[in-house]
């Protein structure tokens, strides 16, 4: 009887596992973005930061994480946001990879790691402007704000 109940229990883990995601929050201006934990491989502080000279502006330069060679993809340029008061200082980026490429996305502040059920994701909204409808992939509902999930492969499309 005992191992039935073990057997319960372990199931029920699977269970309550299946039909979540789960996102790394991140900030960029007021909106709280969702990023797939899958799609992350570095969170981190921008330290030095190396211009390129006739770069495209979302592109706020390259810098080296760990001996690789990182482009920084600005996401308030990317969304048509003003720049930051204090310029790059501060600064976070979630580390992706694209097309065999590294890239470090910069974000206002990175937040929690969070598991949503599936059943609660929705649609975006029909009135939500088309820069950010572009890059996301639906919204959940949180206390009082809006979760939108973002592919980092159409933000990372979009500017190039």
């Amino acid at each position: 009887m005992n191992m039935n109940a073990t057997a319960l229990k372990s199931e029920d883990m699977v269970v309550s596992d299946f039909g979540t995601q789960e996102f790394v929050t991140v900030h960029v201006g007021d909106q709280i973005l969702g990023v797939g934990v899958k799609e992350i491989h570095d969170v981190f502080a921008l330290s030095e930061l190396t211009p390129v000279p006739g770069a495209r502006k979302e592109i706020a330069g390259v810098l080296n994480l760990r001996g690789r060679i990182v482009t920084a993809i600005d996401a308030r340029v990317i969304l048509g946001l003003p720049p930051r008061e204090n310029g790059y200082a501060g600064v976070m980026a979630v580390g992706v990879e694209h097309k065999g490429e590294s890239y470090g996305v910069l974000v206002d502040s990175v937040g929690e790691v969070l598991r949503l059920k599936d059943s609660e994701f929705e649609a975006n909204p029909i009135n939500m402007d088309a820069k950010w409808k572009n890059i996301s992939r639906g919204i959940y509902r949180l206390e009082g704000k809006l979760l939108m999930t973002i592919d980092i492969e159409k933000l990372l499309v979009q500017s190039n």
